[in-house]
């Protein structure tokens, strides 16, 4: 017998495999440093362009001049910053534009005018556009497998959104009491001047790390040349096309559209729907502290949903459940009911800003990665801006609603209308982008709600698969796998046996003259769905152990093999990986692809097996891959070392 069972893998042993990953330690290093940088010289030059200007009206036009200058060159210059992180060498690029912003951020004391601190910033925020696409670009490539994108994606938004904002917040207050502490007669504008210097030798810092200690972060398609002939223009133009065409990124486009525009709804409508609530700035500020709550929850949770749904589906899911979860808000009558349907809301939405994050990361291809990337924060940038432009105007357009009910007046706010199409927006975008992005054409919600809690099969009995690269070897591993689990003297039956299945259904398609490639997927499927019904479900209920061989994917779509098995999920699924597999094997990179992925997403379920070898040797290995979740399960099974029970193909 073996171990209680194979434990799940935990977070921190996920992230903990990520960083020590060097090159991407030293990556996550700069982007944390960066993050830093961001924030606190958004609160230095902020706090200075007000500390410049005498009035309660100039300062709050100062201020609003730094927030358009921030955001003005993403709306401008996106798709260029995404097609020179995909031209040019990553490293060098990001190790050029950390030296600009250092440069830059030095200027802005030394001039000294208000002007330049609205060029200077501009600048800055150009140049930082140039950085982050070619730095979240390069990522992946940093990485040993692309089942670690997603923590690694985990690990820069926690702390680009959360420890970064905390740190920077914190320094900038440190840098404001410093001076008056110890007497060091700094002007406020001095201070400001101190912060932005700080800031300037974190850039520098950072331009060093990249120069020197991290080579591996140049892009692959540049090493290989082949962008090397491609105009700037043509870049940009090509990356347009690839989104308009690619049905996955055209729905992440629909799908993150949607989300922020009812994001920057609820941002733009907060403060009049606090005071609806009854509540004062005390009910704004926790409307913003459960969105946010949730959206780290929701960032914690994501790789567990996707361990039980795949990303492609589990995006448009989270957005939809994201945009039903608004609508409860805008009916809140309390503001406890309003913070719980807020941090649901945000929790949603950090399961999809991660999927999607995933999704690029792992299955967009690193010559138009860069451009991806750039063009999904131009279109975040562009939404949120229009969205908190447009929803004031509605919410004073739209008059308050009086009406009484059981002798009471009620009164509806303008911002309940508002946040109620605003949701309806979300769920229709995660609709569209869900149908975009899967072949599948129902689900949603509920397929989010199956991932959440999962339906235990009826019966005793147990059920194991065996999935590899070519029919014939996953045929035979299974037949062993069954003759050494009867050893045990437990009653095993070998299910979706290739040979049997497949005269089947040559004899269906030959009599039916079905020669379509649709028709014979329909007729594959009703073979399985026959044999799961008349062969697997009974003998799961009688208590049996079930082999099920199933064939390498062949392009069915998913929502005919859930059909065809009626969701049936084996307990144990055994994935034979051929490193060696050479042009006999129907898959190869994909294969290896999808083996790491499920495997690291939901390691009870999945265990993989070196497939290299003499046959013997390869039965040896699936035996004690799957005997700890065999013992874990009670299942008799007999032991791993002795000689194996002969069962040829015949």
């Amino acid at each position: 017998m073996g171990d209680a069972g194979t434990p799940p893998v935990s977070t921190a042993h996920r992230v903990r495999s990520v960083l020590a990953i060097q090159p991407f330690r030293r990556l996550w290093a700069v982007n944390a440093l960066s993050s830093v940088g961001d924030w606190l010289s958004l609160l230095a030059l902020s706090a200075l362009a007000t500390n410049m200007t005498s009035g309660y009206q100039a300062q709050g036009f100062a201020l609003g001049g730094v927030i358009v200058t921030k955001l003005l060159p993403a709306l401008l210059f996106a798709p260029v910053a995404g097609a020179l992180a995909d031209k040019f060498d990553r490293r060098a690029l990001m190790a050029i534009c950390d030296v600009l912003r250092c440069l830059l951020l030095v200027s802005v004391p030394l001039v000294g005018s208000l002007w330049w601190l609205f060029v200077a910033t501009f600048l800055i925020e150009l140049v930082t556009l140039f950085w982050a696409p070619a730095k979240d670009a390069a990522v992946p490539n940093l990485l040993r497998r692309p089942d670690q994108v997603e923590t690694a994606n985990q690990l820069n938004m926690v702390m680009t959104y959360g420890v970064s904002v905390v740190a920077a917040s914190g320094l900038f207050t440190a840098l404001t009491v410093i001076g008056p502490t110890l007497a060091l007669q700094l002007s406020p504008t001095g201070t400001m001047a101190v912060a932005l210097l700080l800031n300037a030798v974190l850039y520098l810092g950072n331009a060093i790390t990249v120069a020197t200690r991290i080579p591996e972060i140049s892009s692959r398609a540049h090493d290989a040349g082949k962008l090397a002939g491609e105009s700037l223009f043509s870049l940009v133009k090509d990356g347009l096309a690839f989104v308009g065409r690619t049905p996955l990124v055209r729905g992440l486009v629909i799908g993150i559209g949607g989300a922020f525009a009812a994001g920057g709804a609820v941002i733009a409508c907060a403060k009049l729907y606090a005071l609806s609530l009854s509540g004062g700035d005390g009910s704004y500020g926790l409307l913003f502290v459960s969105v946010f709550s949730g959206l780290g929850v929701g960032m914690v949770f994501a790789p567990k949903l996707a361990a039980r749904m795949p990303h492609n589906r589990l995006f448009g899911a989270a957005i939809i459940a994201a945009g039903l979860a608004m609508v409860p808000a805008a009916l809140a009558p309390h503001l406890w009911v309003a913070l719980a349907t807020v941090a649901l809301v945000g929790t949603s939405a950090g399961v999809a800003f991660l999927t999607g994050m995933t999704i690029i990361g792992a299955q967009v291809e690193d010559t138009v990665r860069g451009r991806t990337v750039a063009f999904m924060q131009s279109l975040v940038r562009l939404v949120l801006m229009g969205a908190m432009a447009v929803v004031p105007l509605l919410v004073a357009v739209v008059p308050p609603i009086t009406f009484e009910a059981l002798g009471r007046a009620v009164r509806i706010d303008p911002t309940r209308p508002v946040l109620f199409a605003a949701g309806l927006v979300a769920a229709l975008a995660g609709t569209i982008a869900y149908r975009q992005m899967d072949d599948r054409r129902s689900g949603g919600v509920r397929d989010l709600l199956s991932a959440l809690v999962r339906t235990p099969r009826t019966g005793s009995g147990h059920l194991l698969s065996v999935e590899g690269d070519t029919v014939e070897e996953t045929a035979a591993q299974a037949r062993l796998l069954v003759d050494w689990l009867r050893e045990g003297g437990r009653e095993v039956l070998l299910a979706g046996d290739p040979a049997s299945e497949g005269e089947r259904l040559r004899d269906l398609a030959e009599h039916g003259g079905l020669t379509g490639l649709r028709a014979h997927s329909l007729l594959a499927a009703a073979v399985r769905a026959d044999v799961v019904e008349r062969q697997v479900v009974p003998a799961l209920e009688a208590g049996s152990v079930v082999v099920l061989v199933c064939e390498p994917s062949s392009g069915s779509p998913d929502g005919l093999v859930d059909w065809a098995t009626g969701r049936l999920r084996p307990e144990v699924t055994v994935l034979l990986d051929r490193a060696s597999s050479g042009p006999a094997g129907r898959i190869e990179h994909t294969w290896r692809h999808v083996l790491t992925e499920l495997a690291a997403a939901d390691p009870e379920r999945y265990v993989v097996v070196d497939a290299d070898g003499e046959r013997e040797e390869v039965a040896l290995r699936v035996r004690e891959a799957v005997l700890p979740a065999l013992s874990a399960r009670r299942v008799t099974v007999p032991p791993t070392d002795g000689s194996l029970a002969s069962s040829e193909a015949g």
